[in-house]
C-alpha cells in the first residue's frame, strides 16, 4: 500500500525577507531537510512567496492593494518562486514540478480527480510538486488566504497523513505571543479546546492570512484524516521533527472517522447552487437511516439548480446538517414536493452529513 503523503506549506514571511528578497540560506536549509525527509516520505510543498519576490523583484516598497497589482506581482514573483524550489532541490538532485491550481479545481469532480491523479504521479515519480494557488488569474487566495486553505484542501484532496504549516511563530500562542503571559499551545485535541485560544494575532508584511487562517486550515485537515503541525520555518529541524512526530508547535490531531474521499469532496469541494429545507422526519431518516432525501419529505427550497449542482440541506431552524448532489433541478423538484413514490432529490450515495467537529 503507498505510503500517505505529507504536505508542507510555507508562508511567504518564512521565504521572503523584508525588502522582499528570497531568503536564500534558509530555502537552502528546508530544501536539504525536504530532500532528507522526502527519501522515506512523500513529500508535496505549498509555497507561498510569489507575490512578496514579485513586489520586490519590481523594488516596490509596500504589497499592492488591488487586485490587478497583486496578480501582476504574482506573474512575476512565480517565475523566480520556482527557480528558487527547483535550484534549492537540485542541489540533492530532487527533480520539482510546479503545479499551479485555482479554487475551481476542487470545486468540479473532474478537475479535482485530475488534480489528484497528477500529484500522485507526480509523487510516483519521485518528483516533489510545488504546489501554489494560480494566484495571475484566480483572486480567491489573494483576497482570503496566505495558501493555508490551498494546503488544507491539498491534504485532503491527497488523503495526507500530515499537514505542516510553516510560520514565522514558534506555534499557536493562548494570545498575541508579545504578552508577556502568552503561552505557546503543544496540543489542539478538539474544536471546543479552540474557545480559549486568542488566534487574532496578525499577518506579516508580506502574507495575507494570519493564525487564525491557519487554525482553520488545521481543523479542515484534521477533518479529512490528517494531523496538522503549526511550527516556526525558521527553526532548523522542524519539518523532521513534525514529520516524525516530536514535539515541536501546535499539533492537531487528526481525526479517526474521517470520511470516504468522495464524501470529503462533498463537505470541503463541492460549491452549493441552493438549499433544500427538509422536515423533521427527513431529518431522523437521513441520519438515522442512511436513506436517501424523497421530496414528501421537502419544506421548501431557495436558490436555483440544475441536476447535478451541489445543494445544501437545512431543517426548519435553517441549521445546515449535510451536503449532497441533486438528482433534479429545483424547476422539477418544485413539482414533486409532498409527494410520496417521486424519484430521490438527493440519493443517499451522493449525500455526506455535516458532523460536529
Amino acid at each position: 500500500m503507498p505510503r500517505r503523503p505529507v504536505v508542507i506549506k510555507l508562508g511567504s514571511s518564512t521565504l521572503v525577507d523584508a525588502n522582499g528578497r528570497l531568503r536564500r540560506s534558509r530555502l537552502d536549509r528546508i530544501a536539504d531537510e525536504i530532500a532528507e525527509v522526502a527519501q522515506d516520505t512523500p513529500l508535496c510543498i505549498v509555497s507561498s512567496g510569489a507575490i512578496a519576490l514579485g513586489i520586490g523583484s519590481l523594488n516596490r516598497s509596500e504589497r499592492p492593494s488591488t487586485v490587478a497589482e497583486l496578480q501582476a506581482a504574482a506573474a512575476v514573483g512565480q517565475a523566480i518562486l520556482q527557480q528558487a524550489w527547483q535550484r534549492a532541490l537540485g542541489r540533492s538532485d530532487r527533480a520539482t514540478g510546479q503545479v499551479l491550481l485555482a479554487a475551481g479545481d476542487f470545486e468540479r469532480r473532474a478537475s479535482y480527480l485530475n488534480a489528484r491523479h497528477t500529484l500522485e504521479m507526480l509523487l510516483a515519480w519521485g518528483v516533489t510538486p510545488i504546489i501554489n494557488e494560480n494566484d495571475s488569474t484566480a483572486t480567491q487566495e489573494i483576497t482570503f488566504g496566505d495558501n493555508d486553505a490551498l494546503a488544507a484542501q491539498v491534504a485532503v484532496l491527497l488523503g495526507a497523513r500530515l499537514l505542516v504549516l510553516l510560520t514565522d511563530q514558534e506555534g499557536l500562542y493562548t494570545r498575541d505571543p508579545k504578552h508577556p503571559d502568552a503561552a505557546l499551545v503543544r496540543e489542539v485535541p478538539d474544536r471546543a479546546a479552540l474557545a480559549a485560544i486568542d488566534a487574532t494575532i496578525v499577518s506579516s508584511a508580506w502574507g495575507s492570512g494570519g493564525m487564525r487562517s491557519k487554525v482553520a486550515a488545521a481543523e479542515l485537515a484534521r477533518a479529512g484524516g490528517a494531523a496538522c503541525v503549526i511550527a516556526n520555518g525558521g527553526r532548523a529541524g522542524a519539518i523532521a521533527a513534525a514529520v516524525a512526530g516530536e514535539s515541536i508547535g501546535t499539533r492537531f490531531p487528526a481525526r479517526a472517522d474521517a470520511p470516504s474521499a468522495y464524501k470529503l469532496w462533498l463537505l470541503h469541494g463541492l460549491t452549493t447552487a441552493g438549499r433544500i429545507e427538509v422536515d423533521r422526519g427527513a431529518r431522523k431518516a437521513l441520519e438515522s437511516d442512511g436513506a436517501s432525501l424523497l421530496p414528501v419529505g421537502i419544506r421548501g427550497l431557495s436558490g436555483r439548480f440544475a441536476a447535478g449542482d451541489g445543494v445544501e440541506l437545512v431543517d426548519a431552524d435553517g441549521t445546515v446538517f449535510a451536503r449532497g448532489v441533486a438528482e433534479m433541478g429545483s424547476d422539477e423538484l418544485k413539482r414533486h414536493l409532498g409527494k410520496r413514490g417521486a424519484d430521490p432529490a438527493v440519493h443517499r450515495d451522493r449525500l455526506v452529513l455535516i458532523q460536529p467537529a
